[in-house]
C-alpha cells in the first residue's frame, strides 16, 4: 500500500505542476512561439521549391512510381529502367530490369549535340540498324477505301506514330527528361538537339504512280543518319515534343515548299494568327524568329498550312526567345537598311549567335 500511495502522490505532484506552468504561461507567448514554428516550416518549404529538392522525376512521375511510360521507375529524381517491376509494353520482351524490341540489333553509339544559353553540351544514345531497315522496308504510300484521296497530314501523323520506332525512340525522351525536370528546359534541349542535325538529302528513291520520288525518312531513321531536311527534322522534332507533353502542329508553307514546327504559344508570339509559335528546324535558329532567309527561296511570306499533331501543353509566357527573337529580327532590318551595326547592337548580334549557335541569320 505504500509503495501504491507514494506513486498516487507523484502523479498528483506532476498533475499540479503542470497546472500551475499552464496558469503561468503567457497565452501571447505560446501564440507567438506557434506562429514563429509555422513561419519556419513554411521558409523551408519555400527554401525547397527555390533550390529543386525534387519530389517528382521528369515526366511527372512522384518518387518510388512506375512512369506511364514502361519500363521506367523514378528513383530519386531519376527514370530508370525497372522492368521487373514496372512491366513492358506487349510487342517488347522482359529481359531483367529492361524492355527489349525484336529490332534492338546492330548497335551504334551516337553524339546528339545541343546548346543552352551558349554551352555546347551533349547526349549519347545507342541506335539499331535492324529499326532502320524495319522502317525503310514499310510501304511509302497508303492505301484507302472508295476512293479516298491521300491527305499530307496523313503521311505525317503515320511518321510520328509507328508503335516499334517508338520503343526505341523513347530512350531519348527519357534521356532529355533527365536532364531537366522543368518543361521549358526539356523542349529547348529538343529543339536544339533537331537544328543542330546535319541538313541534308536522303540519297534513297521510290517509285509511286510510275514516278520516281526522293525517299522521305523516318523520325528515327534521321537519327540513325544524323542528317535530314526540313520535313524529316520536323517529325522528328514533332515527336520528342509530342512525347514531352506539348501541343504541336506542323507548317507547311507550300509556295516555298517549306516544312517547319508549331509550338502553342501565347496569341502574341503566334506565327501568322495559327495559335502555335514557329520553331525552324533546319539549322540552329531562335523560337519564334519566323523571318529567316533561305538560300534560293527568301523568307516564308505565304499562309501555311497547319496540320495539328498533338495535344498538350503551351509555350509560357515569358520565354527569353520571345524577346531575343526581336532583338534578331531589328538587327537583320539595321544591316539590310544601314549595311552595318554600332558597336552595341554589334555587341548584341554576337551574344546572340553564341547563345544559340546560329548559323543562319
Amino acid at each position: 500500500m505504500k509503495k501504491e500511495e507514494k506513486e498516487i502522490s507523484k502523479f498528483e505532484i506532476l498533475k499540479e505542476d503542470i497546472e500551475t506552468l499552464l496558469q503561468n504561461f503567457p497565452l501571447k507567448k505560446f501564440i507567438l512561439i506557434v506562429f514563429s514554428i509555422g513561419f519556419l516550416l513554411l521558409l523551408i518549404g519555400i527554401f525547397f521549391i527555390l533550390f529543386g529538392v525534387k519530389t517528382s522525376c521528369g515526366d511527372g512521375t512522384i518518387y518510388g512510381q512506375c512512369s506511364v511510360n514502361k519500363p521506367y521507375f523514378c528513383s530519386n529524381g531519376t527514370l530508370i529502367e525497372k522492368a521487373s517491376s514496372c512491366g513492358c509494353n506487349s510487342n517488347l520482351s522482359l529481359t531483367g530490369n529492361s524492355c527489349i524490341s525484336k529490332y534492338q540489333e546492330q548497335p551504334k553509339t551516337i553524339t546528339l549535340k545541343y546548346i543552352l544559353r551558349g554551352e555546347e553540351k551533349q547526349i549519347n544514345l545507342i541506335v539499331y540498324k535492324k529499326m532502320v531497315d524495319y522502317l525503310s522496308g514499310l510501304s511509302s504510300s497508303i492505301s484507302y477505301k472508295n476512293g479516298e484521296n491521300f491527305s499530307r497530314a496523313d503521311f505525317k501523323l503515320r511518321d510520328i506514330s509507328n508503335e516499334e520506332q517508338k520503343n526505341l525512340l523513347m530512350p531519348l525522351v527519357i534521356k532529355i527528361q533527365n536532364l531537366a525536370k522543368d518543361k521549358t528546359e526539356q523542349m529547348r534541349i529538343a529543339v536544339s538537339i533537331v537544328q543542330q542535325i546535319p541538313f541534308e538529302s536522303s540519297k534513297k528513291t521510290f517509285i509511286f504512280g510510275g514516278i520516281r520520288l526522293n525517299y522521305s525518312r523516318y523520325p528515327y531513321e534521321v537519327l540513325y543518319e544524323n542528317q535530314g531536311v526540313c520535313s524529316e527534322k520536323s517529325e522528328l522534332l514533332i515527336f520528342l515534343l509530342k512525347e514531352l507533353g506539348y501541343k504541336t502542329a506542323f507548317f507547311f508553307n507550300s509556295f516555298e515548299n517549306h516544312e517547319s514546327v508549331g509550338i502553342k504559344c501565347p496569341w502574341a508570339t503566334d506565327f501568322k494568327n495559327t495559335g502555335y509559335c514557329f520553331v525552324e528546324t533546319t539549322a540552329p535558329s531562335i523560337i519564334t524568329d519566323d523571318e529567316v532567309e533561305y538560300v534560293g527561296v527568301g523568307g516564308l511570306y505565304s499562309q501555311p498550312e497547319v496540320i495539328p499533331a498533338s495535344n498538350g501543353i503551351s509555350l509560357e509566357r515569358n520565354l527569353y526567345e520571345y524577346k531575343d527573337a526581336n532583338d534578331l529580327k531589328t538587327i537583320r532590318n539595321i544591316i539590310k537598311e544601314n549595311g552595318q551595326l554600332s558597336a552595341v547592337e554589334s555587341q548584341r548580334f554576337e551574344e546572340l549567335k553564341k547563345k544559340y549557335g546560329l548559323e543562319m541569320i
